[in-house]
C-alpha cells in the first residue's frame, strides 16, 4: 500500500471524507477553533467513524508545510486512478460505445503549458472539475506538480480530476490529434476570438502561463489559436481565470447543441 499523504483545509478534507471516507486514515483538528464550521466538520468526521486527533496550529502547520490549513488536516491513502492519458481516453471511448449517440461524452481536456505556481494549478483544477473536464495535462518540466498547497486551493478537485504530466507536450498534442481531438490554444494575437470558434467536438484547450503564454512549439502544434477579448487596460488574465472563461464557453456550446 502507498504511504499516506496529507490534505488540509475544509474543502479538500471534506471532499475526501464525502467521496472516499474509507481512504481517510486520520483527521487532525485544532481544538481551539470552536466556530460553527468546525463543529459541523467534526460532526461529519464522527459520523464517518474516522479517527479524530486534536492538534494545535503549530503542529498542523508542521504537518501540512503551510499555515493555510484552516485548523484541519488529514492523512489519506492515495485513490486508485487511471495511470495515463491514453488509458483514460480508451476508457471514455469504451464507455461511449455502449451509449446512444445523444448520451456520449466528447473528450474535453485542459492543457497547461508552463504553469509553475501551485496556487494557479489548484485554481485551474477547481475550474476543470466544475466544467466536467476529463483530465488536465502539463509537461513534466517547468510545471507545478500536485502537492498539499495545490490540493487545498483545488478544494477537492485534485482528487477528482486526473492530472497527467507528460515528457513531451508537443508529441502528446500530436497524439491527441491522431484521436481526432481538436487542439485549440489561446494567444493574444490570434485573429479569431474564443467566441468565433466551434468547441462542441472532441477538444483540448491549451493555455500558457500568465505573461509568457505558451511556448512557440506548443503554439505551432495547435490546430487553431484564439484570443479572449480584452476591453480594459490590462493586457492578460490569470491562467485560472482564462481557463474558466474558455472551458465554460465550451460547456455553453455543448449544452446548446
Amino acid at each position: 500500500m502507498s504511504s499516506p499523504k496529507v490534505l488540509f483545509g475544509f474543502h479538500a478534507v471534506g471532499v475526501r471524507l464525502k467521496t472516499a471516507p474509507q481512504s481517510v486514515v486520520e483527521i487532525y483538528a485544532d481544538p481551539t477553533r470552536r466556530d460553527a464550521r468546525m463543529r459541523q466538520f467534526v460532526e461529519k468526521v464522527n459520523e464517518a467513524g474516522v479517527r479524530l486527533i486534536e492538534a494545535d496550529a503549530m503542529r498542523l502547520a508542521k504537518l501540512c508545510g503551510s499555515h493555510g490549513h484552516q485548523g484541519v488536516a488529514a492523512r489519506v491513502q492515495p485513490l486508485a486512478q487511471v495511470t495515463s492519458l491514453d488509458e483514460l481516453l480508451e476508457q471514455l471511448e469504451a464507455a461511449n460505445a455502449e451509449k446512444p449517440v445523444s448520451e456520449r461524452q466528447q473528450p474535453l481536456l485542459l492543457v497547461l503549458d508552463g504553469v509553475t505556481d501551485p496556487h494557479n494549478l489548484g485554481a485551474c483544477l477547481r475550474v476543470a472539475d466544475g466544467a466536467g473536464v476529463h483530465a488536465v495535462v502539463a509537461p513534466k518540466d517547468h510545471a507545478a506538480g500536485i502537492n498539499a498547497t495545490v490540493a487545498k486551493v483545488a478544494s477537492g478537485a485534485a482528487e477528482t480530476v486526473p492530472y497527467f504530466m507528460v515528457t513531451n507536450l508537443a508529441r502528446t498534442l500530436n497524439e491527441l490529434k491522431e484521436r481526432n481531438i481538436w487542439i485549440v490554444g489561446t494567444s493574444d494575437v490570434a485573429p479569431r476570438t474564443l467566441y468565433q470558434t466551434q468547441l462542441t467536438g472532441p477538444l483540448a484547450l491549451v493555455l500558457g502561463a500568465e505573461g509568457d503564454g505558451m511556448r512557440a512549439l506548443t503554439a505551432k502544434t495547435c490546430d487553431e489559436l484564439v484570443s479572449i477579448p480584452m476591453r480594459g487596460a490590462v493586457e492578460s488574465l490569470n491562467v485560472s481565470v482564462a481557463s474558466g472563461i474558455c472551458l465554460y464557453e465550451a460547456v455553453r456550446q455543448r449544452t446548446a447543441v
